[in-house]
């Protein structure tokens, strides 16, 4: 029997769709490699196995199955988008345990296109921390188990990761899709606003979170991102050169890069500049108060999605999180802040079309309990490791990572490549060239 399990979502759509295996075969695979791993993994807070049986049953049966770009691919979805007849926790016990009487738009989306979903994937509380931990499990880093996978997509990320299956659906609010995909050799585009549907919590982070798939190609990424942006994201033959800047340093004072990922941006650029872009150094005017901009968002956002909520069932870290930010909601809902930094921002991406970063500045933290840690010390171990994602959600510009060498531990290292608006498919070109020049090993060896 051909075993489906670690192929990639455009190999099992095809053979589906040719006949050559079924939506059971397939799910049935899958649930028993989750089975098989995810007591290591965490990847999953529940995992639908009766109910996606017989959904991969109901997707043989469709009369347009030759026709569905994603036919009988297993999916895994993020724990605060709402699957029918499945509880949205968002990595709480403080949310509601009741049924999702209907599907977010991105899930149905996904199922329109023959998708199975398989499970919905841990997260940390409120989907705050860019370590995911909490009441409801705890996500690892397939590649290295005694790291956490990221977050806040950490769960989908590490499904994706050990082959539990070959696409999730995530967001990034504050960099929680690059976060994970760089720490666990995934790829990941956050979109710009508009591109796909969003409905994040209360108000998406006032504007900055965006739902996208993480995957293990860039063929993948594409696919799943046209389903998700009803456009289709084909393979451009434009072959123009682009005038690509790259960057090395932290956009927040006192945050060092490492050197595995000031290494990995100047090979990958090396490598771009001998596929024919033009390539040169240069920093981007970033704001000395862009740590200040970022974290009055980050909290406000927080409390935004905490408001209603009970707080003697939060996570003290949630509790005082969602504090901080109280105090500055009216000040971030006026847009003023993001506004500022874009005008700073757009003349340098006038002048390059992209920008070619570290995606991180170091390896993820220890896997652990953070959610029973204090606040500041939770900020401080998110902003240390992650200090490149936030500026492109306070812009809204779409930005992509992708896996690129390893770092000394084994584990995957990555880059980060951003764009102007509109610039998805310039992205996805990029990073599929990366992917020729540089190919990754698409999952981690767990057995």
């Amino acid at each position: 029997m051909t075993s489906w399990a670690g192929r990639t979502a455009a190999e099992i759509a095809a053979a589906v769709r040719e006949k050559r295996a079924t939506p059971r075969e397939v799910v049935a695979q899958h649930l028993a490699r989750i089975e098989r791993l995810d007591a290591r993994t965490g990847a999953f807070r529940t995992v639908r196995a009766g109910a996606a049986l017989v959904e991969a049953d109901e997707v043989a049966g469709r009369p347009g199955l030759a026709e569905l770009p994603l036919a009988g691919v297993p999916v895994a979805v993020k724990d605060n988008l709402a699957v029918r007849g499945e509880s949205t926790r968002n990595g709480s016990a403080a949310t509601s345990e009741a049924p999702a009487d209907g599907d977010h738009v991105t899930v149905a989306r996904l199922r329109a296109a023959g998708a199975v979903v398989v499970g919905l994937t841990n997260v940390p509380e409120l989907c705050v921390f860019g370590t995911t931990e909490g009441v409801h499990g705890t996500a690892r880093n397939p590649w290295d188990l005694s790291r956490t996978a990221g977050g806040s997509s950490g769960g989908s990320a590490a499904a994706v990761a050990a082959g539990l299956v070959p696409v999730a659906l995530g967001n990034d609010g504050m960099g929680s899709l690059r976060i994970p995909a760089a720490n666990c050799g995934l790829v990941t585009l956050k979109p710009g606003p508009g591109v796909v549907p969003a409905g994040i919590g209360n108000g998406d982070w006032f504007g900055m979170s965006e739902n996208g798939p993480l995957a293990t190609t860039v063929e993948d990424l594409r696919l799943v991102l046209s389903v998700l942006a009803d456009t289709e994201f084909v393979r451009s033959r434009d072959t123009a050169s682009r005038r690509i800047a790259v960057a090395l340093r932290s956009p927040l004072l006192g945050v060092s890069i490492g050197k595995p990922y000031t290494n990995a941006v100047r090979e990958a650029a090396g490598l771009l500049a001998g596929a024919g872009h033009r390539v040169r150094r240069a920093e981007p005017p970033y704001p000395v108060s862009l740590g200040v901009t970022a974290l009055q968002h980050w909290t406000a956002g927080t409390a935004v999605d905490a408001a209603g909520l009970d707080p003697a069932r939060l996570a003290r870290r949630t509790r005082a999180h969602a504090a901080v930010g109280r105090r500055f909601v009216g000040t971030v809902r006026t847009g003023e802040g993001r506004a500022r930094l874009r005008r700073r921002l757009e003349p340098f991406f006038a002048e390059h079309d992209v920008l070619l970063t570290p995606a991180l500045a170091r390896r993820s933290p220890k896997a652990g309990p953070w959610h029973e840690r204090g606040w500041l010390r939770n900020v401080l171990a998110n902003t240390n490791h992650s200090p490149l994602t936030p500026p492109w959600n306070l812009t809204g510009w779409p930005a992509l990572s992708v896996p690129f060498g390893t770092l000394p531990s084994g584990a995957p290292c990555a880059v980060q490549l951003v764009a102007r608006p509109g610039s998805e498919a310039v992205l996805l070109e990029l990073a599929e060239q990366l992917e020729g020049l540089r190919p990754w090993q698409r999952t981690a060896p767990l057995g």
